[in-house]
């Protein structure tokens, strides 16, 4: 049995997030903006995404839907807060190209759509689409497992946290 196989098997201990968009899942250090890319918001992945929509990667409460729509926080079950931030400078589109489906409060299950986006839209005005999720208070965790350089779907574990 492989190393990526041990580590995710079912039998596996540990709390799982997964994928929260379609894509080809990278380590956070691929993303050119340092705030993402040298871990300064916390451990996890990125994803580049081929599709329009980002999905709960987990059961838990949703913190903060931006105003803008191009990111949200989630608090888990185990008390782990995650945020998924879609594309870069996205913020900057004052809300052009995403719909959020859901509100500040909500309660949500692994699957349930959170934000849909117009992907071809945003890389037409010049935005790297990559879509970084992490971990916000990784420091409380003793471990953070992640799979990436691999094309995923949403379901697809992609993050471990022990």
């Amino acid at each position: 049995m492989g190393l990526v196989s041990r580590l995710f098997e079912k039998k596996t201990t540990g709390f799982a997030l997964n994928a929260p968009a379609e894509g080809v899942c990278v380590a956070l250090h691929e993303v050119p903006d340092p705030t993402f890319g040298e871990e300064m918001m916390g451990k996890g992945i990125a994803i580049r995404p081929t599709g329009n929509c980002i999905v709960a990667p987990c059961d838990g409460r949703v913190d903060m839907v931006f105003r803008t729509g191009h990111a949200i926080s989630l608090t888990t079950e185990i008390g782990a807060d995650i945020l998924i931030h879609v594309g870069l400078d996205t913020v900057k589109l004052n809300g052009k190209y995403f719909t959020t489906c859901v509100n500040n409060g909500d309660t949500v299950k692994r699957g349930d759509k959170l934000i849909e986006f117009d992907r071809e839209g945003i890389i037409s005005e010049g935005y790297n689409m990559i879509t970084p999720m992490v971990i916000c208070n990784s420091d409380k965790f003793d471990r953070i497992e992640t799979v990436t350089d691999r094309d995923v779907q949403t379901g697809d574990t992609v993050i471990r946290i022990r």
